[in-house]
């Protein structure tokens, strides 16, 4: 591992498991930004937030190696973010309903002070069973929803409406970990 130290720039609980179980020991902070871009691309899109994040808390670090990541679901190139409440949440799921859509992860390294980078986007293709508008509803009345893209976690209780992963597991989840590790390695010969 690197002689820096790692800072990851994302409130997501469960990057900072999926970190964790890597073996890997970093300090967490919480970027403040704006999600609002004018292009839509989809993978553009998610890179730009997770670059975004790292600009967000750069300052902050005179040497290290910053980390962004952000996670979006997108389905007939229409971009699913957090549901805000419930008639979000429950809009989401009908239109993932027995539909196929795809995850898209964008993920920035920057090592400061030499300031080298590294951005790329993981994308998974997921297929969701027809969901009954019960099940809807039983799972929007609970906590899980909320802070993800597309008003599920594949780790949780949601797991039972999906039917097929195409891609990488982690990259619904929340972080591409072989992609991301592929860029970590990159960063850290500049080290």
């Amino acid at each position: 591992m690197p002689k820096y130290k790692i800072y990851l720039a994302s409130k997501s609980p469960r990057r900072r498991m999926l970190l964790k179980k890597l073996g890997i020991q970093f300090i967490t902070l919480k970027p403040d930004i704006s999600e609002k871009i004018s292009k839509k691309n989809p993978r553009y899109y998610a890179m730009e937030l997770a670059k975004r994040k790292v600009i967000a808390v750069e300052d902050y670090i005179q040497k290290g190696i910053i980390i962004g990541v952000d996670t979006i679901v997108v389905i007939n190139n229409k971009i699913l973010n957090k549901p805000r409440n419930k008639t979000e949440a429950r809009r989401m799921l009908k239109l993932l309903s027995g539909t196929q859509h795809n995850v898209i992860s964008g993920i920035y390294i920057l090592l400061k002070p030499q300031n080298k980078s590294w951005i790329k986007s993981e994308l998974t293709n997921v297929k969701f069973r027809n969901l009954s508008k019960n099940e809807i509803e039983e799972y929007i009345s609970t906590r899980e929803p909320y802070d993800k893209a597309g008003g599920y976690g594949i780790q949780e209780s949601a797991a039972v409406f999906v039917e097929k992963v195409t891609g990488c597991y982690f990259n619904v989840v929340g972080l591409p970990i072989n992609k991301f590790l592929y860029g970590l390695k990159g960063i850290v010969k500049y080290c």
